[in-house]
């Protein structure tokens, strides 16, 4: 498993607990097992997680706008979760390619989330991706 893949599974986590407990960040440490402090696994973690929960309300206006009759508060906590998390690296992330983007996130649901999560992810941000626009960059490679 690679570097990001294992922050964002992780950050997943730790997202799926603020939403639970309805809270901030608290002590994310209890999720951070295996990355070790100072890690570029362990920053990435930290910054996907403290980036969803700052730009939040935006991304939620986001996904809600893309996602076709369904309000947040009626999605699975878990396709919630992974759609902010998506949403948040395709506007903020810029040296990640939305290809990469799409499927970290359609990984996600499949392993986290129901039989029907991954069409659902893949559907909303395949029609978030052609509608927002971020400036070119270059690409890194491997992500």
């Amino acid at each position: 498993m690679n570097i990001r893949h294992r922050a964002r599974a992780i950050a997943l986590q730790i997202l799926y607990r603020i939403d639970i407990a309805q809270n901030d960040q608290g002590d994310m440490e209890p999720y951070m097992e295996g990355l070790q402090p100072g890690t570029e696994a362990r920053r990435y973690c930290e910054s996907l997680v403290s980036g969803v929960v700052e730009k939040r309300k935006d991304i939620d206006v986001v996904i809600e706008g893309f996602s076709e009759n369904w309000r947040m508060d009626r999605m699975a906590v878990v396709d919630r979760n992974i759609l902010r998390l998506a949403v948040y690296e395709l506007l903020y992330g810029e040296d990640i390619p939305f290809k990469v983007v799409i499927d970290e996130a359609v990984e996600l649901a499949k392993r986290y989330g129901s039989g029907e999560s991954g069409a659902f992810i893949n559907g909303v941000l395949d029609r978030v991706q052609k509608e927002i626009k971020r400036p070119e960059r270059k690409m890194h490679a491997a992500q």
